[in-house]
């Protein structure tokens, strides 16, 4: 198992083989034992849920539900982001030294 991986949780990844090669989207979730990750809007799977009871005042939940499945973590890479990370930007410059004023 590895230690980390080369993506984490809110990355822009694009997908680089599969069904939905060329797609991107932000990394939902990371499954570290299994070097899996769940991209939002990639790999869509139709799961049918059995109808049960358990909602709000007896509500019924259940039926056909469209979801994210996890794809190998290889078949990813970092794509560059719109927002700028850089941390340093955001601090103000200093002042400059030189002459007292």
């Amino acid at each position: 198992m590895p230690k980390s991986l080369h993506v984490k949780k809110g990355d822009l990844v694009q997908v680089i083989a599969g069904k939905d090669k060329g797609a991107k989207g932000r990394v939902i979730a990371v499954h570290l034992a299994a070097e899996r990750v769940v991209v939002e809007g990639v790999n869509m799977v139709t799961k049918h849920q059995k109808e049960n009871f358990q909602g709000p005042r007896g509500a019924k939940s259940g039926g056909v539900q469209r979801m994210e499945a996890p794809i190998h973590v290889s078949n990813v890479k970092k794509a560059k982001d719109d927002k700028p990370a850089d941390k340093k930007a955001d601090k103000p410059a200093k002042e400059s030294e030189g002459e007292d004023k």
